[in-house]
């Protein structure tokens, strides 16, 4: 027949318009398990729209116009004035309008405000990641502003404003207003204390001067920043506002934008000071004490976009398997397929349910919370974000040659996945950060210890994993040379604990048998072929 070589059948429809929210089963779980009952209702609301229009095809072709057109520097108007202006594609402003209305930096002044924004994080970053890292720091500049109670005064509630206002002007005079942030340096990387920029006090006494070069300072179109630079009394930490009191621009340089792998949406540049009026947030020489908050929150995002990449990956697969047909059946049902399916799926709720957690510790504010905190965020950044690459890449395999054309969506999650793993400390800093908790701090590795032992005797790998993280820390001649495999089991021993607790008995025995028990292999697809597969893919399978 005459045009029958057009007729397309045996490919799966898009993955739109769909209720991200209610279709992700342990997303859902943990809200309901982590907040109040008197704010489940508002919350599932709310949840639930921001679910419908991030599975909307209009707001998945906004992330893919806004990745397609990435941001252009504009360092001087048509009159060869300096400028240092980014310009964004519409679909970017739109996207970062949707997350700030939907409450991406109100956590702090919210009920229950960090568990429902870590859901709104993680359905978010499903639709584009770039425009998460000016909410992520907009979000997390809070508590490093609230060492200062006069700052915070005048910038908190700019900053956990609902409204976006993509102007540049005076901070006072906009509606909400955006944080970026520059710590690194060309000569010191991850060492921050060898970082160069000066700071030199002005005759106020009250306000500075800084001079310097940062190598990398994410998302330049803020209204202010938080950089590190050395005052004398060593490394201290400032706000750098964009835009001055009387409307002049504060001199700051961008150099560059970073040409990066992934996260094309976002700029992220290298800036420089040159005379840049900045007011000190804390004490002179606590430069690292009073950002690291902020970089705590910031890691926890990493977490969070981790497993918003990992979840959407999932989806994707599922929903592919689910109409693609093969050797005389659906892909879905193929024993193979199903293992290598219900294997990402049980990877990527471990990631949700630990994300979900730690964002539960930070509404709880308590001693024992915190502690907790101290040691999981660094150990949840170090194997989450790891875990999301090779993930990904095998979601994307199961598409087979479709999944490696741009079209289909995952070549972007593919360059996506390492971000988080590098940003806000790469692996080695994170690991070392938990070896510094261990050593200084007892009641973190206690509060540690409570958690996963609330899931004692729920599994016999799970109790016989702790006993040998127990063991190994016993040991300490060559800790530091082992840090990464002693942070990978801290990791994973509290993702088996929260399972076992929470996830069906199906979800948690494949992790226990696998990632505990050493009943799996190196790569996806490889679970005990005796476990309840089907159920697992099931249970993590988006409704179209």
């Amino acid at each position: 027949m005459a045009g029958s070589t057009h007729t397309v059948t045996n490919q799966p429809p898009p993955l739109v318009g769909y209720d991200v929210y209610t279709a992700d089963r342990a997303l859902t779980a943990a809200v309901e398990r982590h907040l109040a009952p008197e704010l489940l209702d508002e919350a599932r609301s709310e949840l639930a729209a921001l679910g419908r229009t991030s599975g909307s095809a209009q707001v998945q072709e906004w992330g893919a116009l806004a990745n397609a057109n990435p941001p252009q520097l504009r360092t001087h108007d048509r009159y060869g004035r300096r400028i240092d202006e980014v310009e964004f594609h519409p679909s970017w402003h739109r996207l970062l309008g949707k997350g700030v209305a939907a409450g991406m930096t109100a956590a702090w002044v919210r009920p229950g405000g960090h568990v429902r924004r870590a859901a709104a994080f993680l359905m978010w970053t499903q639709v584009e990641a770039g425009n998460g890292c000016p909410l992520s720091m907009t979000h997390a500049a809070v508590p490093a502003l609230r060492t200062e109670p006069d700052l915070a005064a005048e910038w908190e509630p700019r900053l956990t404003s609902m409204i976006y206002d993509r102007e540049l002007r005076p901070a006072r005079l906009k509606a909400g207003a955006l944080f970026g942030m520059g710590m690194t340096e060309k000569q010191g990387g991850s060492d921050v204390r060898a970082n160069a920029t000066a700071a030199r006090p002005l005759p106020d006494g009250e306000s500075y001067e800084l001079t310097g070069h940062k190598w990398f300072c994410s998302a330049p179109m803020s209204d202010g920043f938080l950089v590190l630079a050395q005052a004398p009394g060593g490394l201290s930490c400032f706000l750098v506002p964009r835009v001055l009191e009387d409307g002049s621009r504060n001199p700051f340089l961008i150099q560059r934008l970073k040409d990066k792998l992934g996260n094309r949406s976002n700029a992220s540049s290298e800036v420089e000071f040159d005379g840049t009026w900045a007011r000190r947030v804390g004490d002179e020489g606590r430069g690292v004490r009073t950002i690291i908050e902020m970089v705590a929150a910031t890691r926890l995002d990493c977490v969070l976009g981790s497993a918003g990449l990992m979840r959407q990956a999932v989806a994707q697969a599922i929903h592919h398997c689910d109409h693609r047909e093969a050797f005389g059946g659906k892909l879905v049902d193929k024993p193979l397929m199903r293992n290598v399916l219900a294997d990402l799926a049980v990877e990527s709720e471990a990631a949700t349910t630990l994300a979900l957690r730690l964002a539960a510790a930070y509404d709880d504010g308590g001693e024992q919370e915190r502690a907790l905190l101290r040691i999981a965020v660094p150990a949840a950044k170090y194997w989450v974000t790891k875990r999301c690459t090779p993930l990904t890449v095998e979601a994307s395999e199961c598409l087979g040659g479709n999944g490696y054309v741009e079209e289909s969506g995952m070549p972007r999650l593919v360059r996506e996945s390492p971000l988080n793993s590098i940003w806000e400390g790469a692996g080695n800093v994170q690991a070392l950060d938990v070896l510094r908790v261990l050593q200084r701090e007892p009641q973190a590795f206690n509060a540690y210890l409570q958690e996963v032992g609330k899931a004692r005797g729920a599994d016999h790998r799970l109790d016989t994993a702790i006993k040998a993280l127990l063991t190994e820390l016993a040991d300490l001649e060559g800790i530091e040379a082992r840090a990464r495999r002693l942070t990978e089991r801290l990791a994973l021993v509290l993702q088996g604990s929260l399972l076992a607790r929470f996830a069906p008995p199906e979800v948690a025995d494949a992790f226990c048998a696998s990632r505990l028990g050493g009943d799996g292999g190196t790569a996806f697809g490889t679970l005990p072929a005796t476990l309840n597969l089907q159920s697992v893919v099931d249970r993590s399978r988006p409704q179209a």
